[in-house]
């Protein structure tokens, strides 16, 4: 008994041999000594504190209070499926909101195709001259003819759309197409703008022939119903796309009336009806007879120039008449169209003949004295609707179209 416990002590003083713990501080060491009983009690509390701690894991992991019952796992199968029908609605909110969003933006997109192509048909007009083709505009039931003139045109209004209450960017969406909308409103304006001061030029032109814009009004002809802008601004104010569609229509029937003009200056004798420099020896109205020495009317102005001088188409035509004619001697008549007619008279020759296409500056003759004459001249007149007018007003108009002239 007594050796075992010499063993047993032996063994303790080996795992618990006296230790010190040194310490050095300042250039001084100081040192510490645990003695073994220190040791083994040290040992015996962290092997309590190891052996708690497993015990306790132990019994957390695999006791009752580690699993889950079947309350608990019924409550968990209840919470998972709560999750899943969430979800679901969740994706089908989203489907349902994203297809509608797609039918709004399918919608929006063929709306701005449309408006782009309005646009691009006006577009055209403008830089080619070509006319416009209504069913472009308005679809195959443009069976509306307008006749809007500058001086009954409407105050401009601005297309005005209601703003939806919806999220932020529904609102942004918003936004951006109402900005887009104010784009094509302010170039309609400006494309309005451009065609009104074309129009506005060509009818100043008519003033200076002195027959002015009105009359050749009076004698247009148009088919189908008469519809005025005023009309088809109070039939389409409440609806946006309709109101779009009025500003494209207000635009369009400017830029032909714009065109209908130009058309008609175009086709005016308004250049010089002699291929050379000539000087005018009869004024149109009345004057003094050569031959009865008394007051008579004269239809006409006669420029003279040197015999056999080249005599000159005015403007654009037909030649509707063109040989001799009692007291004009070898005249040639050219209609232009539109009602307007010019005549040159007195010729020594005529180089045209009756059905001939002639454009401005043809040849149409030679300066002579036939019929009543007396001297080599021209004889030049102008009539709009069978009525004469004074050629020098529409030789002063030319000098505005004819710059070179």
């Amino acid at each position: 008994m007594k050796k075992l416990s010499l063993r047993a002590r032996a063994m303790f003083d080996r795992v618990f041999p006296e230790r010190q713990i040194y310490h050095r501080s300042g250039g001084t060491v100081h040192y510490i000594s645990v003695s073994p009983w220190q040791q083994a009690m040290l040992a015996a509390g962290v092997t309590a504190i190891a052996g708690w701690t497993a015990v306790t894991t132990v019994s957390y992991v695999f006791g009752p209070s580690g699993n889950y019952d079947m309350a608990e796992n019924g409550e968990s199968a209840a919470r998972y499926q709560r999750w899943i029908q969430e979800l679901r609605a969740n994706t089908a909110l989203s489907r349902t909101l994203l297809e509608e969003r797609t039918e709004d933006f399918q919608r929006v997109t063929a709306e701005f195709e449309e408006r782009h192509q309005a646009l691009t048909v006006i577009l055209e007009a403008l830089e080619s001259g070509k006319d416009l083709d209504i069913t472009t505009l308005r679809g195959d039931d443009a069976d509306l003819m307008l006749d809007a003139t500058i001086d009954e045109a409407d105050a401009r209004q601005g297309l005005q759309r209601a703003m939806p209450g919806a999220s932020l960017e529904v609102v942004g969406v918003r936004a951006r197409i109402d900005e887009l909308e104010t784009s094509q409103e302010a170039w309609l304006n400006q494309a309005e703008d451009i065609v009104v001061e074309r129009a506005e030029r060509a009818r100043g032109i008519l003033r200076l022939t002195a027959v002015g814009s009105g009359r050749i009004e009076d004698s247009r002809a148009m088919g189908g119903p008469e519809v005025s802008i005023a009309e088809l601004t109070s039939s389409m104010a409440d609806d946006p796309d309709a109101a779009f569609e009025r500003r494209v229509l207000q635009v369009a029937a400017r830029l032909e009336e714009a065109k209908y003009y130009e058309d008609i200056v175009a086709s005016l004798p308004l250049a010089e009806p002699t291929g050379v420099p000539a000087r005018l020896t009869s004024n149109y109205g009345m004057r003094v007879d050569p031959f009865t020495r008394r007051p008579a009317w004269h239809n006409g102005i006669d420029m003279a120039a040197y015999y056999k001088a080249p005599i000159a188409a005015a403007g654009p035509g037909t030649v509707t008449y063109a040989g001799r004619m009692s007291g004009y001697g070898r005249m040639v008549e050219v209609n232009h169209g539109y009602g307007f007619k010019s005549r040159y008279a007195h010729m020594q020759s005529i180089s045209v003949s009756r059905g001939d296409t002639v454009a401005i500056g043809d040849t149409l003759g030679l300066m002579g004295s036939s019929g009543r004459s007396t001297g080599p001249h021209l004889h030049y007149e102008v009539y709009f609707n069978d009525k004469p007018y004074d050629p020098v007003d529409f030789l002063k108009a030319g000098r505005h179209v004819h710059q070179d002239q």
